[in-house]
């Protein structure tokens, strides 16, 4: 096992480059990821982000090092547009549907933990919420103040980003400069209390109509988006932690302001390690509820859109997300969901047919370079594809095995069942769902018959129908296999 572990490698989004990773912790893992803004449903691009550092959590803890999972609730502060302007989304939801925010809040938090639970994801160790940490952001901005990158005006608090860049890199994690968005912005100066439009909020005062508020040493406000993964990241994670996710549109501004702002307190950076998957299109097109171009988890599942030709299971949607890389983009479509289904048909057939092999006294092959295989794949910067492909091909050999072309030894069946259980549903996290054991059993009743109508033409000499029915099944893709206790079936496909 510590071979495994040594050989990790992450893809750091602040070198661009894969980089082995060492913990600064032997053996525990601090791990922070950016969560949902919960003011509508969780759409299905969001749950690719989560699937993916579902993944990244499940091979962390399945190499045996002790993680701690801190995933976020921003409940406040996160205005429209990303912007430091303009209405609190969370506030617009409960003004117009005219219900109290806390609602809105509590309505899609159930709706995205009910939706992670149907694609099988493990719950953060900590679940912090916006809201419930204004004190400790408060003390932040007090802390970036009195370190001279931060000005107040008119109850609200911005981040003096020239200033920081002075002595440390502003966009170092995007591979923005600064001159450029200084440069690009230039005819937006005047417009805004800002000093420069390149500045951030880290606490805005709240107008009168503004709903969530607090009392702060500026007035009443609330606090800046920017600032709330700080205070929540640095307080479950310390300081400086292994690894910060999230989508790849947080990279900027959201992520390097975080940078900036931990930078200005605590004089290093707050992270070894910034992953970010990619973004999931629809039918090769951006995700928008404003083109219409957009499926809920739960229309997808229950087949209640207009976009793709059947419903999917979560299991089957997952297995299509992990058949891509994290970081690649990815698009969803009836045939892309269609073939998804297949794999994940033959992937969990063939695991199924692994326990029912014949067993040999001696082994034809080495089980130990599949087994590795799965390993460097997912050392490979949680490489899934990679691991997914290597389970088709082990799956190709316990054919192989169970049509007499291949042998193995109880003792290797035992290893290799063990072990593709473990990538297959501990670091996958795929499930046998409810419609593949419901299709499942459909399937044995019906073959049950055929193979019962096969029998007694064998028994009456029948050989041109016995030979019929076998030869049907075959075309379809199931194989009869006749022995001392019966006949059983394999799917081959």
């Amino acid at each position: 096992m510590s071979e495994t572990i040594s050989s990790l490698h992450i893809f750091n989004s602040l070198s661009g480059k894969k980089e082995q990773f060492v913990p600064i912790e032997d053996k525990h893992v601090g791990m922070y990821v950016c969560g949902p803004t919960v003011y509508s449903n969780v759409h299905l691009g969001n749950c690719r982000t989560f699937i993916s550092f579902d993944l990244v959590f499940r091979y962390l803890k399945y190499l045996g090092y002790s993680v701690r999972y801190v995933r976020n609730i921003t409940d406040a502060g996160h205005l429209e547009h990303d912007a430091d302007e303009g209405e609190d989304r969370i506030s617009k939801k409960a003004r117009l549907e005219q219900i109290e925010p806390m609602e809105v809040v509590q309505r899609y938090t159930v709706d995205f933990h009910k939706t992670l639970a149907a694609f099988n994801t493990l719950a953060p160790n900590i679940e912090p919420t916006a809201t419930g940490h204004v004190i400790e952001q408060i003390e932040i901005v007090k802390e970036i103040i009195a370190s001279g990158y931060a000005y107040e005006v008119n109850g609200s608090v911005y981040f003096d980003v020239e200033k920081f860049n002075t002595t440390n890199t502003y966009g170092a994690l995007s591979g923005r400069k600064l001159e450029d968005m200084i440069h690009n912005t230039r005819a937006l100066s005047g417009q805004s209390e800002k000093k420069a439009p390149q500045d951030f909020a880290l606490w805005k005062k709240a107008e009168p109509q503004h709903i969530m508020r607090w009392p702060s040493p500026w007035g009443d406000g609330f606090p800046g988006w920017h600032l709330e993964c700080t205070a929540m990241s640095t307080k479950y994670l310390g300081d400086q932690f292994d690894i910060h996710g999230g989508g790849m549109d947080l990279k900027f501004p959201h992520h390097e302001c975080e940078i900036a702002q931990a930078k200005a307190v605590n004089k290093k950076n707050p992270v070894n390690t910034w992953m970010h998957a990619n973004m999931l299109t629809l039918n090769g097109k951006k995700m928008a509820k404003s083109t219409g171009n957009n499926i809920l988890p739960n229309e997808l599942f229950d087949g209640s859109n207009a976009l793709l030709s059947k419903p999917f299971s979560p299991d089957v949607t997952k297995f299509f997300m992990l058949q891509a890389h994290y970081r690649s983009v990815l698009d969803l479509s009836s045939d892309a969901l269609k073939a998804a289904e297949k794999g994940y048909n033959r992937l969990i057939n063939g695991i199924k047919l692994l326990s029912q092999l014949p067993q040999s006294n001696e082994s034809s092959v080495d089980i130990s370079t599949s087994i590795q295989a799965f390993y460097d794949a997912m050392n490979d910067d949680f490489n899934s594809p990679v691991l997914i492909a290597e389970l088709f091909e082990t799956v190709k050999l316990i054919h192989r095995v169970n049509e007499g072309e291949e042998k193995l030894m109880a003792a290797d069946i035992e290893t290799l069942q063990k072990t593709i259980d473990a990538f297959v549903f501990d670091v996958l996290g795929l499930t046998l769902d409810a419609s593949s054991k419901e299709d499942n059993a459909f399937l044995d009743k019906a073959l049950d018959v055929l193979i019962e109508m096969r029998n007694q033409a064998r028994a009456s000499k029948d050989f041109a129908t016995s030979d019929r029915i076998r030869d049907a099944l075959l075309e379809k893709g199931i194989q009869l296999k006749d022995g001392k206790d019966g006949t059983s079936y394999t799917l081959m496909s």
